[in-house]
């Protein structure tokens, strides 16, 4: 490596993998037992972390207490976020999840 270059930056490279989707929760469905409960088992068998962002609040999508903890109601606009090779998939589904949740 040539003295003037800088070793490569794999933070760098982890975050221009990054992808952050929105999805609106359905009017009339909160994020409460059930469907929370449908969304972590979707989010569950992504091979990639997923986090949820809604009412100032962040959630492990993987995390029932946690995506219940958001408090989020029909009509509230949730951020969905990974990283990693799959996060385009990844956020693409659990974004189709939340816009498809019934109470």
């Amino acid at each position: 490596m040539p003295a003037n270059s800088d070793p490569p930056d794999s933070v760098g490279a982890e975050a221009a993998s990054m992808v952050e989707v929105t999805a609106t929760l359905p009017a009339g469905v909160a994020l409460h037992a059930r469907p929370a409960a449908d969304l972590v088992r979707a989010a569950s068998k992504l091979p990639t972390p997923v986090t949820l962002a809604a009412n100032g609040k962040r959630a492990n999508a993987h995390s029932i207490l946690e995506v219940l903890g958001l408090g989020a109601t029909g009509g509230t606009v949730v951020s969905i976020s990974a990283a990693g090779p799959d996060a385009a998939l990844a956020t693409a589904a659990i974004a189709e999840v939340i816009a498809n949740l019934r109470s």
